[in-house]
């Protein structure tokens, strides 16, 4: 979702070939729509790093004052948030393989096809967009958690937190809908937690959970006697929420027999332990949550009518992580924090490559979906940065037409072509070049043919990769 008045997102060409800068100016800040700024000067273009403040940068290799690598260094060293592709001409292939290395997002080799160019620009203003928002997104957890328990800052989640907030004023039964793994417990804590009753617990009831002659005695209790086994007396859950909130979770799953019990409850402010003649008053706030369509339940007489509208003074609908997809950033970086620490993992990071699958996936899930899909990748992750991979776990993805499953995960389609061509090759390129060196024990020229490689060709790889022949010769 974009915002219309949010200020455009900022350029910088760089390179001492005039015409090509026009040209570029003209392709990307029509396609990208992004603000351009050109310039020729390696040195030049330092400064308006630091004054102009750019998302992307797109500089040549070969320049007069000061080489592309050198000028990735120094923006790396000045903001390590923005994205640089180089751009190179014949001949300098092996340099541009070299500044991925050094940490550049993507290199072009000229000439280059203005439509290929302009998507990956794209690419990286929103990779930029991404890391900068995951840093602010740190800075707000480091600060504290708000005292709702959500998480988020878009305009349907802050809505439905005002909400709430409102309601924690008022002792009114509240119903709140929204679907699996929205958070609906979430929202009960808080509205508990705004209100005159917060110093006392919150009891929660997971209706589905007990059967529907346990469900009963635990929320109304029973006196000795009242049936076989029942050796003691019991307080039941509504007086144990005396004076405090009790949060009925999936609500539509009580039976029609203990709905009418529930529903004297509501009206009556009373509760009849099992076994006793006479009735108890309570002071006991009603919050009820539930996944379900009510109306239909009532419609196929499943869902007492009456109890819907006791339960339905107010309603609160929480939104779908579909609805609220801006906030996925800081949601992820709030799991990873909370599991790096379970875990004793701290220092984690999640590239920006897996936030961007994150922002694309389809979470029918939800909220709890993406949290234990973080939960998953701290676990799993062999290093300190969670990548799309990671991501990925135990999924497999369907050839279309083929009726055969791929080892492919399905994160990696995500991702532009480049990007996922080279998550799926470089685990077996770096195992295929360790093998071939393994078997000549660290012979280059010997692995090349064993390969059927130029030495030369096989050499760049093993830069590429940052794999060190020496590491596999017998002394």
């Amino acid at each position: 979702m974009t915002d219309e008045s949010a200020p455009l997102k900022k350029l910088l060409i760089v390179d001492d070939e005039q015409d090509l800068l026009d040209l570029l100016k003209k392709v990307l800040s029509k396609k990208c729509a992004c603000e351009v700024a050109l310039t020729s000067s390696s040195v030049k273009a330092l400064e308006l790093v630091k004054s102009w403040e750019p998302d992307v940068v797109l500089t040549d290799i070969i320049m007069p004052d000061m080489d592309g690598i050198a000028l990735l260094q120094a923006i790396t060293a000045i903001d390590p948030t923005i994205s640089t592709i180089v751009m190179t001409g014949y001949g300098t292939i092996e340099m541009a393989v070299g500044a991925l290395k050094d940490g550049a997002y993507d290199f072009f080799e000229k000439p280059f096809d203005n439509n290929k160019i302009s998507q990956v620009v794209r690419r990286a203003l929103e990779r930029t967009f991404l890391l900068r928002e995951n840093f602010r997104l740190q800075q707000r957890l480091l600060s504290g958690s708000a005292v709702t328990g959500f998480i988020g800052q878009s305009p349907p989640l802050q809505k439905a937190i005002a909400l709430l907030a409102r309601l924690g004023k008022s002792d009114a039964t509240v119903l709140i809908r929204g679907e699996s793994g929205t958070g609906k417990e979430v929202a009960a804590r808080t509205i508990h937690a705004m209100s005159k009753r917060a110093e006392k617990k919150m009891i929660v009831v997971n209706c589905p959970a007990l059967p529907e002659q346990i469900l009963e005695s635990e929320l109304f209790g029973y006196c000795k006697g009242a049936f076989t086994g029942a050796e003691r007396d019991k307080t039941g859950l509504f007086l144990a929420a005396e004076g405090s909130t009790i949060f009925l979770d999936e609500i539509a799953d009580i039976p029609l027999g203990l709905q009418t019990k529930l529903l004297r409850v509501l009206q009556e402010k009373e509760i009849q332990p099992l076994g006793q003649t006479k009735t108890l008053k309570v002071d006991v706030r009603v919050l009820a949550a539930t996944n379900q369509d009510l109306e239909a339940k009532i419609a196929r007489g499943e869902f007492r009518e009456d109890l819907f509208y006791r339960l339905n003074v107010m309603t609160v609908t929480l939104p779908t992580l579909a609805e609220i997809r801006d906030d996925i950033p800081l949601l992820a970086q709030h799991f990873l924090a909370l599991y790096a620490r379970e875990y004793e993992r701290e220092g984690m990071e999640i590239s920006p490559e897996a936030l961007q699958c994150l922002m694309r996936r389809e979470w029918q899930g939800n909220v709890r979906q993406l949290q234990n899909a973080i939960n998953r990748a701290v676990l799993l992750s062999d290093n300190g940065i969670i990548t799309p991979q990671d991501l990925a776990g135990q999924e497999k993805s369907r050839v279309r037409g083929e009726g055969v499953s791929s080892p492919i995960p399905d994160c990696v389609y995500q991702l532009s072509y480049r990007q996922a061509k080279e998550q799926v090759i470089a685990p077996f390129t770096k195992s295929y070049l360790c093998r071939c060196l393994e078997m000549t024990k660290g012979n280059v020229s010997a692995a090349a043919k064993a390969s059927d490689m130029e030495r030369q060709a096989f050499q760049r790889l093993l830069r590429r990769y940052d794999i060190d022949a020496n590491a596999f010769r017998v002394s």
